[in-house]
């Protein structure tokens, strides 16, 4: 841990400054200000900054994401200040972090998820329909492979067409142009933009399976540093680590990410997690879909059983969390994958990723 950035307190005291990294759309810093207002609650005496840089993705508005083949498009940045010790902690969608983090690194905390479905929402003069009710050839933009597949399915009157920026600027194409009907955006954004408002239709998991890891934050810091570790630890939300554990060992043993059409849904009930993944062909076309589940009950024998906090599963740390519930939330999504690709996966998702790249 560095010993960088203090600043001397009211009483003439050196106090470390924690600096936490983010992207600089107005989403990001507000969720990043949310945690920095959690990690305040716990700890009234932290001495928290904010510094705000740009990725890769942010700058890259005119190709689509699918097409840039950069699998840390919205973290390199962040996470080379991270190494550098110019940033103590760097608080990211957990979508898009890859389920490989670099060496080094570890995912310290998981919030709780918000919404993690897609939401629609609709150009001014269309207000009022839905999906189903918008008239025929009416454009939608996505940049998501994985939404475009699934709607083009269950969708096919509706055209669809990349569109990229941030949220600011989507809404602000869609409203002052006639470019787009509507257009797909994660309503955990949405939410924590305060633009429930805008939302005309949820799509639940019969329309469209949600991205790995959708509507959770996530904190990154350095392995490391096991003070920052353990402090951070505090925000972890049992439930929303373990779906999101088995969502990125599904995804991760399918080698997929932006430029592949992944889906999945998650959910707990009497102590069982079950997923549901999915892959599919660009058009939607072809796809396979199957559900598994596990118990996540805590072992009685691990109660008192110290976890090691060097242990990462899928590039999560979570010491606090039964070791035996994660390991089997973490097998449930590569067994869950491993029968996708005795059933073919693995062909459906080379052709995508050829037919994404000769477009």
């Amino acid at each position: 841990m560095s010993a960088e950035g203090t600043s001397p307190d009211g009483n003439g005291k050196v106090s470390r400054v924690f600096r936490i990294g983010t992207r600089k759309s107005q989403l990001a810093r507000i969720q990043t200000d949310s945690v920095a207002e959690k990690l305040k609650e716990l700890y009234p005496e932290l001495n928290l900054e904010i510094v705000g840089m740009s990725t890769l993705g942010d700058k890259i508005l005119d190709t689509a994401l699918s097409k840039i083949g950069e699998k840390s498009l919205f973290t390199k940045e962040l996470e080379n200040a991270l190494e550098r010790n110019e940033v103590d902690l760097v608080v990211h969608s957990l979508k898009d972090l890859p389920t490989t983090l670099p060496a080094g690194f570890t995912i310290g905390a998981v919030l709780k998820r918000e919404n993690p479905h897609d939401a629609v929402v609709l150009h001014p003069k269309h207000v009022g329909k839905t999906l189903d009710t918008l008239p025929d050839s009416s454009v939608i933009g996505t940049s998501s492979l994985r939404r475009a597949a699934q709607l083009k399915k269950r969708f096919p009157h509706l055209e669809f067409k990349d569109i990229r920026g941030n949220l600011n600027t989507r809404l602000k194409k869609l409203d002052e142009k006639e470019d787009y009907a509507a257009i797909i955006l994660a309503a955990a954004g949405l939410g924590r933009m305060g633009w429930d408002d805008r939302i005309s239709q949820i799509l639940g998991p019969e329309d469209c399976m949600y991205a790995v890891g959708q509507g959770a934050l996530a904190v990154e810091v350095r392995a490391r540093d096991l003070d920052i570790l353990e402090m951070v630890s505090v925000l972890h939300h049992p439930e929303t680590v373990l779906r999101c554990i088995t969502e990125r060992a599904f995804l991760r043993c399918l080698e997929g990410g932006c430029s592949v059409p992944v889906a999945v849904n998650t959910e707990v009930k009497d102590s069982q997690l079950y997923l549901t993944g999915a892959v599919f062909s660009l058009d939607g076309s072809d796809s396979l879909k199957e559900t598994m589940q596990t118990s996540i009950a805590s072992d009685d024998k691990s109660v008192d059983e110290e976890v090691d906090e060097r242990v990462q599963r899928v590039g999560v740390t979570a010491s606090k969390i039964c070791g035996g519930a994660q390991d089997r939330a973490e097998r449930l999504g590569i067994d869950l994958a491993n029968l996708l690709l005795s059933k073919g996966a693995k062909e459906i998702l080379t052709v995508a990723r050829q037919l994404n790249d000769a477009r």
